[in-house]
């Protein structure tokens, strides 16, 4: 396993996608553990005589109309927004893969009652079977985290059901399948490691549409909650004050941009990498 990762740092150190992408995802994740254990300042502080402060010594990227410190607020942002997007990806990993595998697996009408159900998810656009979740539930992160998850459960589905079809009909499994082995175990065994590449992709794709879910939830009003800071919550609150202080709309939405971008080029990147015949094809 280690020599396998090796390989894959190896060859995607070759990879302009995977190396620019690596370095943007690289820092966000960084920036939201560093949340934990320092921020400038207290993100519930709030100094209504230092509201919209320019960015100095004191507040590095200046205050918002509370006068809480927007630095502060954007980095604790974003560990919120990756327990969020990484919890939802979760549960569709949890869900979605195994729902594909016996899709896969079993055919007939299993197969079909699954991708049926799968199609009448897809028939709703994503942020508003989000939004309809949430309102149903409630505002917050929790209900925000099953709605985004509960949309990945199809589309981890849909994946792993394709590649495993691929897979059942290679030579290995028939002689898995001679040798006595069933469905669920070939699966488990053979099927499921021969997708893990696919998967690994698909997960960064459905990462950066977590990330911009939730700040669309927030941005709604229907997910993370004040006072914990949210991307998506700080451009809903920067839209009041735009001509008079347009950088609390640049900096989440900068934020936001960037962090999508970089999870994108980085799943480019290692869809090049792990596909040995798509590399050969460039």
């Amino acid at each position: 396993m280690a020599r396998r990762l090796v390989e894959i740092f190896t060859h995607g150190l070759k990879n302009r996608s995977f190396v620019i992408g690596g370095i943007i995802t690289l820092l966000f994740f960084l920036i939201a553990l560093l949340s934990y254990v320092w921020t400038p300042h207290a993100i519930e502080n709030i100094s209504i005589a230092n509201k919209l402060k320019l960015p100095g010594s004191v507040y590095w990227l200046g205050t918002d109309h509370f006068g809480r410190d927007i630095f502060s607020m954007l980095i604790v942002g974003a560990r919120n927004s990756v327990i969020v997007a990484f919890v939802a990806i979760g549960i569709g990993l949890g869900f979605g893969v195994p729902l594909g595998l016996i899709a896969a697996a079993r055919k007939g009408w299993v197969d079909e009652f699954i991708m049926r159900f799968n199609d009448f998810t897809f028939a709703f656009p994503s942020i508003i079977s989000a939004i309809m979740i949430t309102a149903i539930l409630g505002p917050g992160a929790v209900n925000s985290i099953i709605a985004i998850g509960i949309f990945n459960i199809p589309v981890f589905a849909r994946v792993s059901r394709g590649a495993a079809q691929s897979v059942w009909k290679r030579e290995f499994i028939l002689a898995a399948r001679s040798s006595g082995k069933g469905a669920f175990k070939i699966s488990l065994e053979h099927v499921l490691p021969n997708i893990f590449s696919m998967l690994i992709v698909q997960t960064t794709i459905q990462f950066a549409l977590g990330i911009l879910a939730e700040a669309g939830l927030s941005y709604l009003g229907l997910g993370t909650q004040p006072p914990a800071p949210s991307w998506g919550k700080m451009l809903n609150e920067a839209q009041t004050f735009l001509y008079l202080a347009p950088q609390l709309a640049i900096y989440p939405g900068v934020a936001i941009v960037l962090t999508v971008l970089g999870l994108n080029l980085f799943g480019d990147g290692l869809r090049d990498v792990l596909d040995p015949k798509l590399r050969r094809s460039r």
